[in-house]
């Protein structure tokens, strides 16, 4: 179906005002969305569309901005959803370009591995993470990448609708030097 929003914002201590006009529709197979943003600087146009058909997905997404009269964003990913995975692969701007590939390995366990490519730079990243499932209300989160970071997660329902999150962000390049970061969630869903 069709879906249109209005957004609109002030903020008194600046005087600065935005506004966005938002649509989308959706079909089984097709998801299409244009969205205008209209601030001081001018209006910018987004647009995005994804197409489904037997497993396959293609996608695009646009950003233009009308006061400079230039395509500020163009996005395009493909990609593959199998029974237990998912392939996925994309290009931004012409400059970056990413794959990666998601396996439900069984019940318990999900894996993911991530690469991408930056143009001219040579700048490659890679992550690899998987998600464990104890039991019904606790899982653990891992995933470390080529920068040296790795990542800890627990996630446990307390009570229906409500979730607690521990997590931390290790920088094992500069272990000694501090900078890492630790989380705490509380997550509440209503429940109906």
């Amino acid at each position: 179906g069709l879906k249109l929003a209005c957004n609109g914002s002030f903020a008194p201590e600046t005087g600065k005002k935005s506004g966005t006009l938002k649509t989308a529709y959706k079909l089984d197979n097709l998801h299409v969305n244009a969205d205008v943003d209209l601030g001081v600087g001018g209006a910018v146009l987004h647009g995005a569309g994804v197409l489904h058909y037997q497993g396959w997905l293609a996608g695009g997404q646009i950003s233009y901005d009308a006061n400079k009269s230039r395509l500020t964003k163009t996005c395009l990913a493909l990609g593959y959803q199998g029974g237990d995975f998912v392939l996925h692969s994309s290009v931004n701007d012409g400059q970056e370009f990413g794959g990666s590939l998601y396996q439900k390995v069984n019940d318990k366990l999900q894996t993911g591995v991530s690469l991408s490519w930056q143009a001219g730079t040579n700048a490659t990243r890679f992550g690899l993470g998987c998600v464990y499932t104890v039991d019904d209300q606790t899982s653990v989160r891992a995933k470390i990448n080529n920068g040296g970071q790795v990542g800890l997660g627990l996630t446990h329902q307390l009570r229906p609708g409500f979730s607690l999150t521990l997590s931390t962000l290790v920088d094992g390049k500069n272990f000694n030097q501090g900078g890492h970061k630790l989380g705490l969630g509380l997550d509440l869903e209503a429940l109906q």
